[in-house]
Order: structure tokens, then C-alpha cells, then sequence
């Protein structure tokens, strides 16, 4: 089993803690967190939870035993051999108050690392001293030869998070509607107001995926996903008041028949996927797509019947092939789509709602919300120099999103586009794997600006 340096190892737990603990800032946004992995989860082990996407194939080198040919890469990584790294959790915010708790990462290669991708699992358990609770595993593992890949991520938390209404609009510090106006005892909401809806909920998400090698990097398998929220407080609602506050969440659900107190979606997958890239962790070359459909019906559990399409794609291009650390032109887009019926409020597509809960730099998780939502990314990763044994490097890029609303007050998908850019700092922890720890800022529209620390490159 090895032991990762004594640099590495103060830097991730540094990293994590940072994670655990960094607020958001935006303009007239009060401090939240951010970028935990694909849906609406709070950031705690956000650093921890980007190394699951650690699918590296080394390059490897003829060792002089042809026993240890079969089993050892030119890193010194072994076959059937499990990497263990424990981490403390500590950190504090505003809306958390103190946290702790214990992650841990794990590595393995279920088959020979020269034709055998690494298989990665993440954990972390985590409380608060406001009573919060978070469980966190997340897996992604490949048979030998890479025949089969597995991805899994379960999670409950019992968690806040701010909503700001449906689709991209022309002035952010007016948000835009649900959608579609509510009618109560005779006056008509539109669920519009000028600053945050703060949520608070318990949730459960179990999803796991299977996918089988049918040619080349080519993969096609079934998934089931479950998302199940529970105990839903909408902290501005306020019913009883003279004039009533009617939040986006209340008026959509009751609109859409769904109860605003907790609701599930329940559905199994079809995914394609392409995966030529030659290090899942930190890429410098090759491409990744991705296909997901996903049915939702009320037999399974789902509270009305719907669908989503998920459409990805990512290019990496290595400028410098000849340097052991490259540069690197990045660039990702994205679109999820509720292609029939209607989902839940919490779980409509959203800013930060991909896998790694990367995209959107300069807006908080959650910030654009809608029926639609499309991105599109773009980064330069430059390395600059080794600093006492690490390498370290920066980053530069921008991004643009846009989300859709359906109803009276219609906003198409595209018709208004809400930009991004930041920069950022990487440090090489381990130089195996390529495992980055990344210090971010960005700045987005009307004043929002955020600082993120997490583990990896943004994808």
C-alpha cells in the first residue's frame, strides 16, 4: 500500500477543509455553498468528490521481469492492489457552522494497468453544528480490460440551498418567474423576487449505471436513478402574511401537481458513452461523449411520468506533446433537457448540476434553473513551473449559460446568455494520477462573482 507524501497529504487535507468551508461570494447573494457534484447538494467533500472521475491509463515502460511486466506500470501502480487515503473533514461556514467528519479516497486496477483503466471510490461523512448531516459515496469502476464500466453515487444530506426562480433573464438582480403565474384566493403570483428563495431539505440519491465495452472506447449500458426529497422548508413562503410571498418553488409545484413538501423521481437510463481520453483525472488529449436518457414512470415510484435527455461533449488538445506537464486547450458544452411531462422543482436542470457540479465558474450551484439549460466552456491550462517537488500551473477560461421557462411569460432556451470567466492556480499533489488541487475565482453577470478549492480539473 503506499503512502502519499507528507506535502500531499497536508495539501488534501487543506483542500478539503477549504472545500468544506469556502463561501461563494456574489453580489447582493448572501454567502453559500458551491459545486458539489451533479445535482443540488451542498459542497461539503467537494474536493474529495472530483477524484471519482479518475480514470488514467498510464503509459508504461518494460520492466526487465516479465512477471513484474504484467503487473506494475512505469509509475510503480500494481494490479489487484488497493491505494487507501483517509482525510479529516473540517472546515466552517455561515450556513453550516462548524463541520467535521472523515473522507476518504481508494484506488484500484481490477485487471493489468496497461490495458486496465484505474477504478476510484470516494466517501465522506460528515455533521455540522447546526445539526446538518451528509453521506457521501460515489464509484467508478472498470473490469479488467475494460470491459465493463461501473458508475454509482449515493448520497443523503440533510442540507439548505438558495433557488432564484426559472430561466435566464435580461437584468439578474430582478429574477425571473416561474414561469407561470399562480392564482391564490384571488390574486395572481408570479413567484418573483429580488433576492434568494433559501430552501432547506433532507435528500436521497441513489444512482447506479452499468455499461458494457462494444468497440474501441465505445460503451453502451442501463442505469437506474432515484432522487428523493423529503422534509422541504421554503424559508420565504409565507402564506399567512397580509400580503401573501408566494415562492418559484410553491408556485411550481402546485401548478405541476406536485407536493411542496417533499416529492420523488424514480427512472431507469440509456446511456452511450465515448471515452478516448488518456487520463480521466487530468487530461491533456482525446474526447469524451455522452448520452443519457432517462425515463421516469409512476410505476417505479415516480411521482408524475417525465423524461430527460443529458447530451455532453468534451475535446482536449495538448499543445506542448513533447513536455511531461502540457499545455492544454479544454472545451466542454453541455444541454439537458426535460424532454416530456414535468419534474420536480429541485431536480429541473440547473448551473452546477453536471457530474462534478463544475460548471457555471462565477455563479453559485443552482443560480439558472429552467425546463432547458445549456453550457458551453472554454479553458487554457498552462503550466509554469515546479515549486519544492510540485508542479504547478494555472488556469484561464470562460463559459456561458443559458435556461429556459415555460409558460405566460416564455423564455426560450438561448435567448438570453448569462457569461462567465475566471482564473485559477493548480498544484500537481500527485504526480501518478495527475491529481491537481485547484484554486479558483470567477466573475458572471450582474456582479456575481465565487471562489471555489476542490481537487481536479473543472472537467
Amino acid at each position: 500500500m503506499t503512502k502519499p507524501l507528507t506535502l500531499s497529504t497536508t495539501l488534501s487535507a487543506l483542500c478539503l477543509a477549504m472545500s468544506i468551508s469556502q463561501p461563494v461570494l456574489a453580489s447582493n447573494e448572501q454567502a453559500v455553498d458551491v459545486a458539489v457534484n451533479n445535482t443540488n447538494t451542498k459542497q461539503v467533500i467537494t474536493a474529495t468528490a472530483a477524484t471519482e472521475s479518475a480514470s488514467a491509463e498510464p503509459k508504461i515502460t518494460e520492466p526487465a521481469s516479465s512477471k513484474q511486466a504484467a503487473k506494475v506500470d512505469n509509475n510503480g501502480v500494481e494490479a489487484n492492489k488497493l491505494y487507501f487515503t483517509p482525510v479529516p473533514v473540517i472546515g466552517y461556514n455561515p450556513a453550516n457552522g462548524t463541520i467535521y467528519g472523515v473522507g476518504a479516497s481508494a484506488s484500484y486496477y481490477f485487471g493489468e494497468p496497461k490495458t486496465t483503466k484505474v477504478s476510484n471510490m470516494i466517501a465522506g461523512l460528515a455533521k455540522t453544528s447546526l445539526g446538518q448531516s451528509i453521506f457521501l459515496f460515489k464509484s467508478t469502476a472498470f473490469t479488467a480490460n475494460n470491459d465493463w464500466a461501473f458508475l454509482g453515487d449515493w448520497r443523503y444530506l440533510d442540507t439548505s440551498q438558495p433557488t432564484y426562480g426559472l430561466g435566464t433573464g435580461p437584468d439578474s438582480s430582478k429574477l425571473v418567474t416561474s414561469g407561470q403565474e399562480f392564482e391564490l384566493d384571488d390574486d395572481i403570483f408570479s413567484g418573483t423576487y429580488d433576492k434568494n428563495q433559501m430552501m432547506e431539505f433532507k435528500y436521497f440519491r441513489f444512482y447506479e449505471t452499468a455499461l458494457k465495452r462494444i468497440q474501441g472506447d465505445w460503451y453502451v449500458g442501463l442505469g437506474y436513478h432515484l432522487d428523493l426529497y423529503k422534509d422541504i422548508q421554503d424559508n420565504l413562503l409565507d402564506l399567512d402574511a397580509e400580503e401573501k410571498v408566494v415562492t418559484s418553488h410553491y408556485s411550481y409545484s402546485r401548478l405541476n401537481g406536485f407536493d411542496e413538501t417533499g416529492y420523488t423521481l424514480s427512472g431507469l437510463s440509456l446511456n452511450v458513452m465515448f471515452d478516448s481520453r488518456d487520463n480521466g483525472i487530468n487530461p491533456s488529449k482525446g474526447q469524451y461523449a455522452l448520452a443519457s436518457y432517462r425515463y421516469n414512470p409512476e410505476f417505479l415510484g415516480s411521482d408524475k411520468k417525465s423524461s430527460t435527455l443529458w447530451l455532453e461533449y468534451r475535446k482536449f488538445h495538448n499543445f506542448t506533446p513533447e513536455e511531461k506537464y502540457p499545455d492544454v486547450l479544454a472545451f466542454w458544452a453541455f444541454g439537458n433537457f426535460v424532454t416530456s411531462g414535468e419534474v420536480p422543482y429541485m431536480t429541473l436542470p440547473a448551473t452546477g448540476y453536471d457530474q462534478y457540479a463544475r460548471s457555471g465558474t462565477g455563479y453559485i450551484q443552482g443560480r439558472f434553473r429552467g425546463q432547458d439549460y445549456a453550457y458551453v466552456g472554454l479553458e487554457y491550462r498552462k503550466h509554469f513551473t515546479t515549486l519544492w517537488g510540485v508542479p504547478v500551473g494555472g488556469v484561464a477560461q470562460v463559459n456561458a449559460s443559458t435556461a429556459s421557462a415555460t409558460g405566460p411569460n416564455d423564455i426560450s432556451l438561448g435567448q438570453y446568455i448569462k457569461p462567465g470567466y475566471g482564473l485559477g492556480l493548480r498544484f500537481m499533489l500527485q504526480k501518478k494520477t495527475g491529481t491537481n488541487l485547484g484554486i479558483d475565482f470567477g466573475r458572471g453577470a450582474d456582479g456575481a462573482s465565487a471562489l471555489y478549492v476542490r481537487l481536479n480539473e473543472n472537467f
